[in-house]
């Protein structure tokens, strides 16, 4: 007869630990994890079942014994929880900040008031007890979740102008033909509607500048060829440049340095286009077990069916297919590719195409990856923001809705029925009137999920309001924001669509989707292509309070602050999947991150500056600014990944419990309070068997994670620390927008 637990207010771990102070350093205890209870009984909880992750909810079943006072044997159950969470995606954790236990169950045992009591104690202990969750393992463990494919089922897939060259080339894009507008710092004209340095100097040519070399043209649309002796009046450009990347750009170590410094061809385009190359007559090679072939002697994602002689290439997660590498090209759905490419083995150099392969574990993985929110606590008396406007506000109709949108600024206005809402760097904000004042929204417009993707909008409908207390309003993004998108059984980059943006004396860049070799990477998430390295772009150059191109560079790829992180791999002789692929994996530098929030005043976020002990991996001591911190004392276990062999107690959703017996490798059931042989039933091993393998593919991601993170120098990836554009006033103040001079007034 099982008896009630007394549940009581001190909560301690089972397991020894260090002493307090080293707790926050030491590894992540092995599963199970554990608590007592104030009358003795020792409640062991087996890792967690993950069901759905939406929003920033997670349900999930948990395997569970229990051993009361005085009895010898524990028992078995299952519980399930549904608990609402915070994400940290740049450390791949995820952290319980309360939970509701709906139910218990435990085979041939019906004590209302034990359950009941279990109930409340899971409830008060779980999110101390769990620690902190592995993402990777969750994610390989959730089925997936429709919801956010429905949003994003109305996206282009129409191929823009790819362009083939057999000679290692640059693309540069300039959206439309070239405005040109007077830096005054400079005494010269630039091209505001590019994210690259091109200048007109006094002499009538124009000058592009990239990874430290100079290119000249008669004219802004090329053709550039490498420059020799500049103007002296191009130093001061050169200069700025190189200060403002080396500020921001993240740090690279020296062969990519040189890598990056090469000269390139250069093609510029003034439309949507995309740039595949190879250096030399294209190169193929065999991809075992199957019938492809890649180039091996580029840097895209080119592939060649041996069979049909077809050749396929992947860009911004879309596939287009070709019978020749100079045109031709039409969209082909992920789940219409041949067979072969599900065959792709990981640890192949080109196993990066397998998140974008339907039915494949990785594409599985990305999409699930790409509905965890970045969350945030918002403080409703601080945080704040402002609007600039080229002139006085301009309204347009915000297709497919009631609301309007404005046209003239920089940021995410919009008006629903007669309240302004401003979404800033993933807040969303309120006013009565278009000029504010702006304060924290606590709710946002319903008509905001009727965003079509056709709108520039879009990407504001993947920022949401999850929580309000009278001090803080708990808000969160999830990787549509940044243009991650989910496509069907796949993930896109961007909505394929073109944006017209807003130029009246001043550039507003709208979000693009091609033009810069867009790539998926499982940890990095989307890269910028080869060569868009250190130096390329000219983020947070600030004149006169202005920035040059409207707003520093932003705006290209979503939220001001950001940018897909920069790939420095040309070559790539290894994979990103499977066992030990850390080794050859130089991804993160020291202010690698994908959090918006951080670093902004008012918002208390996941610290992803400060970072895990290389050697085992920890948790942060306290959130940037504080909020909810590590307790020191018997607290929430660190995280580093030992995985022990007894990790391997299951449940299934009718609660019965199992585990694999390490002695025969067979499956066992909990029943009698004994493990007993599962027996000839093929479907229960067949859904054991593969929940061990989700759990087993998480747990390798997340070593490769923490191994290559920890065995990383620098190279790889680099982001600017403060995502992309240029600094930003901590207090989310007022970021000036101008072109080459002073800022827009209101007039």
């Amino acid at each position: 007869m099982l008896a009630t637990i007394v549940l009581g207010s001190v909560t301690a771990f089972a397991q020894d630990g260090p002493p307090p102070q080293q707790q926050q350093q030491q590894q992540q205890p092995d599963w199970p994890r554990s608590f007592t209870t104030d009358d003795g009984t020792v409640v062991k909880i087996y890792q967690p079942q993950p069901e759905s992750f939406a929003d920033n909810v997670l349900k999930s079943r948990w395997a569970i014994s229990v051993t009361q006072p005085g009895k010898q044997d524990p028992v078995f159950g299952t519980f399930w929880s549904v608990a609402n969470v915070e994400t940290d995606r740049d450390n791949r954790r995820v952290i319980i900040q309360s939970v509701k236990v709906p139910n218990v169950k435990f085979p041939g045992q019906s004590d209302d008031n034990f359950t009941n009591s279990l109930k409340t104690a899971l409830e008060a202990n779980l999110p101390q007890a769990a620690g902190d969750l592995s993402l990777d393992e969750m994610l390989s463990s959730l089925d997936e979740n429709t919801e956010q494919k429905k949003l994003s089922k109305d996206l282009n897939t129409v191929a823009p102008r790819i362009i083939y060259s057999d000679q290692p080339s640059l693309l540069v894009m300039i959206d439309g033909q070239p405005k040109l507008q007077n830096n005054k710092d400079w005494g010269l004209d630039v091209v505001v509607n590019s994210p690259f340095t091109i200048v007109k100097a006094s002499n009538g040519g124009f000058y592009l500048y990239g990874g430290k070399h100079w290119y000249q043209a008669q004219e802004a649309t090329g053709p550039y060829s490498p420059a020799g002796n500049i103007p002296s009046e191009l130093n001061q450009v050169q200069s700025a440049v190189d200060n403002a990347n080396s500020s921001n750009a993240g740090y690279i170590d020296s062969a990519s340095a040189k890598q990056d410094n090469v000269a390139s061809n250069i093609i510029v385009s003034t439309s949507p286009a995309e740039l595949i190359q190879s250096d030399g007559k294209p190169a193929f090679t065999a991809i075992p077990g199957t019938g492809l072939s890649y180039v091996s002697n580029s840097s895209n994602d080119i592939f060649q069916d041996q069979g049909s002689g077809k050749y396929y290439v992947l860009i911004s997660g879309r596939w287009y297919s070709s019978g020749s590498l100079t045109g031709g090209w039409h969209y082909i759905a992920s789940n219409s590719l041949p067979g072969d490419f599900a065959k792709i083995p990981e640890g192949n150099p080109k196993d990066n195409v397998l998140a974008s392969v339907a039915g494949t574990d990785a594409a599985r993985e990305a999409v699930m990856d790409a509905q965890v929110p970045q969350t945030a606590k918002v403080d409703r008396n601080s945080a704040s923001t402002s609007v600039n406007y080229n002139g006085e506000p301009q309204f347009s109709p915000l297709q497919g809705t009631d609301m309007q949108y404005a046209t003239n600024t920089s940021q995410s206005v919009i008006l629903d029925h007669g309240i302004y809402y401003s979404v800033d760097n993933g807040v969303w904000f309120q006013a009565p009137s278009a000029n504010g004042p702006w304060t924290v929204a606590t709710e946002r417009p319903d008509e905001v999920d009727r965003i079509p993707p056709t709108s520039p909008l879009y990407n504001t409908k993947y920022v949401y309001v999850y929580d309000v207390t009278p001090d803080y309003v708990y808000m969160g993004y999830t990787p549509g924001y940044l243009n991650n998108y989910i496509y069907g059984p796949t993930v896109v980059y961007g909505t394929g669509f073109y944006y017209n943006p807003w130029y009246n004396g001043f550039y507003y860049p709208r979000p693009w989707t091609w033009g810069f070799g867009v790539g998926y990477n499982p940890w990095a998430g989307w890269t910028l292509g080869y060569g868009y390295g250190f130096g390329w772009f000219h983020f947070g150059l600030g004149f006169h309070g202005g920035y040059w191109g409207g707003w520093g560079g932003g705006g290209w790829w979503g939220p001001h602050v950001y940018r897909p992180a920069y790939s420095w791999s040309r070559y790539r002789g290894y994979g990103y999947y499977g066992v030990n692929s850390y080794r050859n994996r130089s991804v993160y530098v020291n202010n690698f991150h994908t959090n918006i929030y951080a670093g902004r005043g008012g918002v208390v976020t996941r610290d992803n500056h400060t970072f895990y002990n290389r050697t085992s991996i920890g948790r942060p001591g306290s959130f940037n600014g504080g909020g909810r911190p590590v307790a020191p004392q018997g607290g929430r276990p660190g995280g580093g990944f030992a995985r022990p062999g007894g990790n391997n107690v299951y449940s299934d959703r009718s609660g019965n419990v199992y585990q694999r017996n390490q002695a025969t490798n067979q499956w066992q059931q909990r029943s009698n309070n004994s493990w007993r042989p599962v027996g000839n039933n093929p479907s229960v091993q067949q859904n054991l068997n593969r929940e061990q393998q989700m759990r087993d593919r998480g747990q390798t991601r997340t070593q490769n994670f923490q191994q290559g993170r920890s065995a990383s120098s620098g190279g790889g990836f680099s982001r600017p620390s403060g995502g992309g554009g240029g600094a930003r006033p901590s207090g989310g103040g007022s970021r000036p927008s101008g072109g080459g001079g002073g800022r827009p007034g209101r007039h």
